[in-house]
């Protein structure tokens, strides 16, 4: 009987940051999925918000497993190289571990997870650095969705502001942000403070193992070093 790749000691000395100890915990967790789950993929993020991620993850736990985190660790985990992958081509899922991205263990079948994981979206506000999807500007006049009391930290954020007879007044027209440029902080803090949305959190698969098959989505990144056969 062939020796299991699974037990394979790995080192973990060239990964920084938390315990050796933690990591050693993370690649055993890993393994332990792919052992258990029947599938494996590979997801991107843009906008990550950690608590509506916690609430897609919950939503799943029963069937399924997300990891998370250092990108080496997972890497190991799987193997790097067709010489140390645990099982037939998760070398390949490894590769596809880049930047922004997690790995998705699951019992659900390949359409379920598809519409899933395509059909999902949520809006939240921008942060600072974040690109404005629109230009927003405000007219010189009442702005009488403040309270009076607000009006000495509209004016910390750059907003010409003044109180008109306990009424907080634009005295001049104000470009909050303009389309497809940065949004500095006092910007994201005047968005927030109007309701306006302008942050998409997202979740893009980027490719599907199994013990039989690896498909590679046309929509992952980075993907044309890596063959689907």
């Amino acid at each position: 009987m062939p020796k299991s790749k699974r037990n394979k000691q790995v080192t973990l000395s060239k990964t920084k940051k938390k315990g050796r100890e933690h990591k050693e915990v993370i690649v055993n967790a890993i393994r332990d999925a792919a052992e258990k789950y029947s599938s494996l993929y590979v997801f991107s993020f843009e906008n990550m918000r950690n608590l509506k991620f916690k609430e897609f993850r919950d939503r799943l736990k029963s069937s399924s497993r997300f990891f998370l985190g250092s990108n080496k660790v997972m890497q190991v985990a799987l193997g790097r190289s067709a010489s140390d992958e645990i099982k037939p081509r998760l070398y390949k899922v490894s590769k596809l571990l880049r930047g922004d991205s997690g790995m998705f263990f699951t019992n659900l079948s390949k359409e379920e997870v598809e519409r899933l994981f395509n059909g999902y979206e949520e809006y939240d506000f921008a942060r600072t650095g974040g690109i404005a999807t629109e230009k927003v500007d405000l007219q010189e006049g009442p702005l009488e969705q403040f309270t009076h009391e607000m009006e000495p930290f509209l004016r910390k954020q750059g907003m010409p502001v003044r109180l008109n007879k306990g009424v907080v007044e634009l005295v001049s027209d104000l470009v909050v942000c303009e389309e497809g440029k940065p949004l500095s902080p006092e910007a994201s803090r005047i968005l927030r403070l109007l309701g306006i949305k302008m942050a998409t959190f997202r979740l893009h698969l980027v490719c599907r193992w199994t013990p039989d098959d690896f498909e590679l989505y046309i929509d992952g990144p980075g993907d044309s070093d890596v063959e689907c056969s």
